[in-house]
């Protein structure tokens, strides 16, 4: 499974990482952290370094209970450093993480590479027609609501079926548009209850069945620090965790703040599954042969 990026193929079938920027004052995790050039360009680096493949700049914070941000702050925010960031590392492929078609056009225009859509093109009636004249590959996210209502719309029938539902329709809205690439990001955090949060990582390997790259972003979530009892900063251990069972189940790219530990559990899995398969052959060279 493969995506164009700026005209370079990158071939999904070995996860990858999508390191996350943020440059926005109130992100749940990293809020603030990153506001001088310098320490944008140290930190953009250091993940470069570590193996991300791309990395995801937002400037509008998405949490629940957000403060909303107008176009022209976002705008303002976002564009100068992407503009920052392709200048030192012009071969870096950048995410713009954006529900608004003039920011993901700018970006666009500007160098970067995918856009990352929370709304799936429903906070914007212009997205998909943008993204589909823009030719980039195209993230979309479940979530209901905005950053602000989300965790007020939390009542499903049945929360895997009417996510599945909900892809497949937006999936055949981004086609009919034009939009070639679509990698899908069941929104962990996003409209859901801690215990649906599991239920749908319980589930993920279902989510196969869209014939889409999945992308998961489970990075210090409140779902991991909750349940352990901690805080953001202490749940790096279980992000991995999470991200191990994610990749089991499918994962084509994993959307963290640690890109290090990431790049490991993708070895790690990845060796993992080289053992199975040669185990699994053996297998049935060993009854082929009629061994038994």
């Amino acid at each position: 499974m493969t995506i164009n990026c700026k005209g370079q193929l990158i071939d999904l079938s070995t996860p990858k990482v999508m390191g996350i920027l943020n440059i926005t004052p109130d992100s749940f995790y990293d809020g603030g952290m990153h506001k001088d050039e310098p320490g944008i360009l140290k930190h953009v680096e250091r993940m470069l370094n570590e193996g991300s493949t791309f990395i995801d700049v937002g400037a509008y914070s998405s949490r629940p209970n957000a403060d909303h941000v107008n176009e022209t702050e976002e705008l303002q925010r976002i564009v100068p450093i992407v503009n920052l960031i392709l200048k030192e590392f012009p071969n870096a492929l950048l995410s713009i993480d954006t529900f608004r078609s003039e920011v993901a056009k700018q970006c666009i225009d500007s160098g970067a590479a995918l856009v990352n859509d929370i709304s799936a093109g429903q906070l914007d009636n212009n997205m998909l027609s943008t993204v589909a004249k823009l030719q980039v590959p195209y993230i979309m996210m479940h979530m209901r609501g905005t950053p602000q209502t989300m965790q007020t719309q939390t009542d499903y029938k049945d929360l895997v079926k009417d996510i599945l539902f909900y892809f497949s329709e937006r999936i055949a809205c981004a086609k009919a548009m034009g939009i070639i690439d679509v990698i899908v990001d069941p929104g962990f955090g996003f409209s859901k209850t801690l215990e649906q949060n599991y239920q749908l990582l319980n589930h993920l390997e279902l989510f196969n069945m869209v014939e889409k790259p999945l992308l998961i972003g489970l990075s210090r979530k409140s779902m991991i620090y909750k349940a352990l009892e901690t805080t953001a900063k202490e749940a790096l251990n279980g992000t991995s965790i999470l991200n191990t069972i994610a990749l089991q189940k499918g994962a084509s790219i994993l959307r963290v703040h640690d890109v290090k530990e990431a790049v490991e559990c993708i070895k790690l899995v990845g060796k993992l599954e080289v053992i199975m398969k040669r185990t699994l052959r053996n297998f049935k060279n060993y009854f082929t042969k009629g061994n038994v």
